[in-house]
């Protein structure tokens, strides 16, 4: 079995479903974003949170992915940085419950945490986060070390915010021979590290995951066939997720649309990193593209029917069962 490693914010996901988007107006929050809070904000948003009822889950994006692999059955290892805190305990719990093993680093600070409001019919996400500890991680806490006999190395885009890090990262683990894979996180995170993120894929990364208002984003394309085929020019392989209606893959002149898999959502949280799970462990295997992204939206289908991104083991059950199913056809 092929092992995977990945690096990101690792923050608590504070959750919370909103009746309508008045909250979100009331502290300027646009619906569907990821904004950056400093600690007098999120303390304030967080006060104005606990009498509407919320769930704590350890999250941040590359971290599910990774946590998601492991319980998946690849040998999976996460590089954080958290505070000497409760909430710093458990993440590392969390990921060491499922097997992934972590090197996060101390810090003087809290630990990070998202505050991920659900609103909407279509159970939308808006992301207010804080990243305290997360964001002192630096390039000099990089080892080599770390890196050497991982076959894949995943990063997300929210990382962006220290370009000098994610781009150490990427040019230690392309010396390691690692496939290198970037979920692109936001579309504002995207749209203010464009020429950063471009100049990223173009020389390091293998995989890019993006939904369509990234795609449209980083292509400056609204169609999201062709933002398909532009980033498909960069990489090796391009997916263009497109929620209800599945993703579209392309390498070379290869180009799959998988369709979406049956689900009662109620939080579209975390899927866009268990479908990146899905498919990174599926490519581990050797499978061909098309049932990477089927294995992607089998896995995703099943955390949308949940308030966050941990899904229940009998979904687990069910969720392995398809895949089982998936690979004997």
């Amino acid at each position: 079995m092929k092992s995977i490693l990945g690096i990101g914010n690792a923050l608590t996901d504070i959750l919370a479903v909103l009746p309508d988007d008045s909250f979100l107006q009331k502290y300027h929050l646009p619906k569907g974003s990821m904004q950056h809070v400093d600690m007098a904000t999120g303390d304030k948003i967080w006060a104005a949170l606990k009498p509407l009822g919320v769930k704590y889950v350890a999250g941040g994006s590359a971290a599910n992915t990774i946590r998601c692999t492991s319980i998946l059955g690849m040998q999976s290892a996460f590089i954080g940085k958290v505070g000497d805190d409760e909430l710093g305990m458990l993440f590392e719990s969390d990921q060491e419950q499922v097997g992934v093993k972590t090197r996060l680093l101390k810090s003087d600070k809290s630990s990070g945490r998202s505050m991920v409001f659900v609103s909407g019919g279509n159970a939308e996400r808006t992301f207010a986060v804080y990243l305290g500890a997360a964001l002192d991680l630096c390039p000099e806490d990089l080892d080599p070390e770390w890196f050497k006999g991982y076959d894949y190395f995943h990063i997300e885009g929210y990382l962006v915010q220290n370009q000098a890090l994610i781009r150490r990262a990427v040019e230690i683990a392309h010396e390691a021979g690692c496939i290198i894979s970037i979920d692109m996180a936001s579309y504002n995170v995207v749209e203010s590290n464009l020429a950063f993120l471009h100049d990223l894929v173009e020389k390091y990364v293998d995989i890019v995951f993006a939904n369509e208002t990234e795609a449209k984003a980083f292509t400056k394309l609204s169609d999201p066939r062709q933002a398909l085929e532009e980033i498909s020019k960069l990489c090796k392989v391009a997916i263009v997720k497109v929620g209800k209606d599945g993703s579209l893959i392309k390498s070379g002149d290869e180009v799959y649309e998988i369709p979406s898999y049956p689900a009662d959502p109620v939080d579209a949280t975390g899927a866009g990193d268990t479908y990146a799970a899905g498919f990174l462990y599926a490519h581990s295997l050797g499978l061909s593209l098309d049932k990477c992204g089927h294995v992607g939206s089998i896995i995703a289908a099943k955390v949308v029917e949940v308030i966050g991104t941990k899904m229940d083991i009998p979904r687990w059950k069910e969720a392995k069962s398809q895949v089982r199913n998936l690979l004997g056809q």
